[in-house]
């Protein structure tokens, strides 16, 4: 007989007066206790998506780019996998690596002595901090029936937002006060403290986990995440040779890195579908309607989402010549939205127990949000550069937790952990794809913008300083900087379209996602309820 995720690890005592008479479920635990695995839960993705300012000591700031890259890479290569340690290792030993990683990685980084140091320590933080976001939904879903899990859920993206917006304005005065070091250690208690709180609250079982250590390696797929990791990174270093730096397609720094990105991916699907035995990314999800629409769904909602994150701010920098802090604060906007369009899901699916009617008419606002992006010129209004992207991040927060909902609420509840897993990986390859493709077709379009305004003797050198350097604009002759702010306004008109087509294409794709009342798919029987549901059986048949 195979067990199910609700199945007790421990084996029923044979006598009752035993303490663990029962094993304890998710839904067994004390509300208190529940509350103090939710409040770890929050302190941790808080902690996770902050990332302090971090200064020029090292004078490195060519490579500055890789601190990002470093953690992104590490967060879409891994975080899948803690869908399958979620069973193997169990809940809380899952929670206690992710941050054990991150704890550490953090810390790393406040004692990094050289940019190469950081960048190593930003990738084992990515390492955990990543599936953060993961744990929580896979716990929340443990916890709380579908119905009653979109409240919980909103809040973690609402905290999850907040850490992300907070980040640079907190890591920004304490590096203003204490130095950016600082910034990254004060964060090590604080992990700290979320390991205690995880290590006394999250205790409920779950089946699955490997009797030693030798089990447990042997069931864990280090190769699939191998050949994600050179699948990614291969791939972005191509996108990168070829139109980040205009290297034509016959260059070895073109080919070598498109033909691992291939034999990377071939390695990896054949990893999945035959020779791992608990994939990351298991064949039977393929066979199921939602999961794949959820999945798609998800690689094209974050793929705009990151594409209009990164390139919005730079319109307000390249085009009115706004200052950098300026255009950053462009954003806020965005992040405000998102934290009410979370909570406004949760709680309407939480009121209605439905989310397709949710899903449709809130999942266009992106689109709608977009095309006033795509139509901004310099001379446009207070409201429409301010608040255009409201209904973008607004929209984008509804579809994230509806689509979540739908997902969990056709899985059963053997595949919930690894079927939520599943959904986080497309979104992470849509985010790293949001950033590449999107850089790739702007990094295009823009040399081939500035071929056409700027020439003479010395075009070639000014098109490439000007693509490469934003703070030269403003420097500019006036001819010259006419050409350049035309250029990135052209260049970044068509980063909007392509993210305008993206969530076009993500809505579409959700349109078949059938509708499933909430109530259908309810919490799962404690045990002590099945024992006395048993008790009754045997006593009936007497």
């Amino acid at each position: 007989m195979t067990d199910t995720e609700r199945d007790p690890l421990l084996p029923k005592a044979t006598t009752e007066g035993d303490s663990d008479y029962h094993a304890q479920g998710p839904h067994d635990i004390s509300p208190a206790t529940r509350y103090s695995i939710l409040a770890a839960l929050c302190i941790a993705n808080f902690l996770a998506v902050m990332l302090p300012s971090i200064t020029s000591e090292f004078k490195e700031s060519n490579q500055a780019s890789w601190l990002g890259t470093a953690y992104l890479f590490s967060t879409c290569t891994f975080t899948p996998l803690y869908g399958r340690l979620c069973t193997i290792l169990g809940r809380r030993a899952a929670c206690q690596t992710a941050l054990l990683a991150t704890t550490l990685g953090t810390f790393l980084c406040g004692i990094s002595t050289g940019i190469v140091d950081l960048i190593v320590a930003r990738f084992l933080a990515g390492i955990g901090g990543g599936a953060i976001l993961l744990l929580a939904m896979i716990i929340i879903a443990d916890l709380y029936t579908v119905r009653n899990r979109g409240l919980p859920q909103a809040f973690n993206s609402i905290i999850l937002g907040l850490g992300s917006g907070l980040g640079g304005p907190v890591g920004g005065i304490l590096n203003d006060l204490f130095g950016w070091r600082v910034a990254f250690l004060c964060q090590v208690p604080l992990f700290g403290l979320v390991m205690v709180l995880v290590s006394r609250s999250l205790r409920y079982v779950t089946p699955g986990q490997g009797q030693n250590a030798k089990e447990m390696l042997k069931r864990i797929d280090f190769a699939g995440c191998i050949a994600l990791f050179f699948m990614l990174a291969s791939s972005l270093i191509w996108l990168s040779k070829k139109y980040n730096e205009d290297l034509l397609w016959a260059d070895i720094q073109v080919i070598i890195p498109l033909a691992t990105s291939v034999v990377s991916l071939a390695i990896f699907l054949v990893i999945e579908l035959w020779v791992a035995s608990e994939p990351i990314l298991p064949a039977s999800l393929f066979k199921e309607q939602v999961p794949v629409l959820v999945a798609f769904s998800n690689f094209f909602v974050s793929l705009c989402n990151f594409s209009v994150m990164y390139f919005f701010p730079l319109w307000f920098q390249t085009v009115p010549l706004d200052s950098a802090a300026i255009a950053g604060l462009h954003l806020l906007p965005d992040s405000i939205s998102m934290a009410v369009g979370s909570f406004f899901a949760g709680w309407l699916m939480h009121r209605t127990g439905r989310y397709k009617a949710i899903n449709v008419i809130f999942g266009i606002f992106p689109l709608c949000g977009l095309i006033p992006i795509i139509f901004m010129t310099e001379d446009s209004s207070f409201i429409h550069k301010w608040f255009s992207i409201v209904p973008v991040g607004f929209g984008n927060a509804v579809v994230f937790q509806t689509v979540l909902m739908s997902l969990q609420a056709h899985l059963s509840e053997s595949s919930m952990a690894f079927g939520t897993a599943f959904g986080q990986l497309f979104r992470g390859l849509g985010q790293t794809s949001g950033v590449a493709i999107s850089s790739a077709v702007f990094q295009s379009r823009l040399a081939s913008e500035l071929r056409e305004r700027i020439h003479g003797p010395n075009a070639a050198q000014v098109i490439m300083d000007i693509r490469h350097s934003l703070s030269l604009v403003t420097s500019l002759p006036p001819d010259l900087q006419r050409a350049a702010r035309d250029s990135y306004a052209a260049s970044l008109r068509t980063v909007f379209i392509l993210a305008a087509c993206s969530t076009l294409t993500a809505y579409i794709v959700r349109l078949p996602i059938p509708e499933k009342e909430m109530e259908d798919h309810k919490a799962p029987m404690r045990q002590t309820e099945r024992d006395a549901e048993l008790d009754g059986e045997v006593n009936g048949r007497r």
